[in-house]
């Protein structure tokens, strides 16, 4: 709220504001359903939450807060576009095809290559958006919950870079949860396991307790 010479200004609520339009697919994913990872196939385009609850150590305190079917915090948000969005032709006419499960199921596959993590530990919640909304929804999920693996262990979204491309340094995700074949050709990581280790546990402290 603006002052103008000593008097208040209050701005115009306008609901077709994009950032308004963004918050309500973001609470619309919020008071979806919760699902197995992966869940079943489906057909859709959109953003998508993925929620811990398992024993992993460093993870402790964000599985405190999801337990008991709460799922109040993701470890992970993402999004799924159709792939006529990704070559810029966005519109009525792009069909969404199954892009948020081919996502979701990615991710199952990542989560059960890591050697010290149980995919049923993870449950996800997904909207289906259309495509002109899936940017603006995804980054206010992470603004708003700042998943530990989208700010401090980067690499989990990401894929094989392929055959030749394996001089780049192995993603912090993987450092910390070995087992994906591809990630093991790249390079070391830049950081220690307990390092990476002692900054998740630090972060996740500092924004649940």
């Amino acid at each position: 709220m603006p002052i103008k010479d000593d008097i208040p200004v209050y701005t115009p609520f306008n609901p077709l504001d994009k950032r308004h339009l963004g918050e309500s697919a973001a609470n619309a994913l919020l008071e979806s359903e919760v699902f197995p990872l992966p869940p079943s196939l489906f057909i859709g385009a959109g953003v998508y939450a993925l929620y811990y609850t398992g024993s992993f150590p460093a993870y402790s305190v964000l599985s405190d807060v999801n337990r008991d079917e709460q799922y109040l915090c993701p470890i992970y948000v993402g999004k799924a576009v159709p792939d006529g969005a990704r070559k810029g032709g966005q519109g009525d006419d792009v069909d969404p095809g199954m892009a948020l499960y081919k996502r979701l199921n990615d991710h199952a596959k990542s989560v059960s290559t890591a050697t010290n993590l149980d995919l049923e530990d993870f449950h996800c919640r997904f909207l289906s958006v259309d495509d002109i909304w899936i940017p603006l929804t995804e980054s206010l999920l992470i603004e708003r919950f700042k998943p530990v693996w989208n700010r401090i262990l980067d690499g989990f979204g990401n894929h094989d870079p392929g055959k030749g491309r394996h001089s780049g340094k192995m993603p912090p995700w993987d450092c910390l949860h070995p087992g994906r074949p591809w990630a093991e050709r790249l390079q070391p990581c830049a950081l220690s396991t307990d390092e990476l280790d002692r900054r998740v546990r630090q972060y996740l402290e500092n924004a649940l307790l």
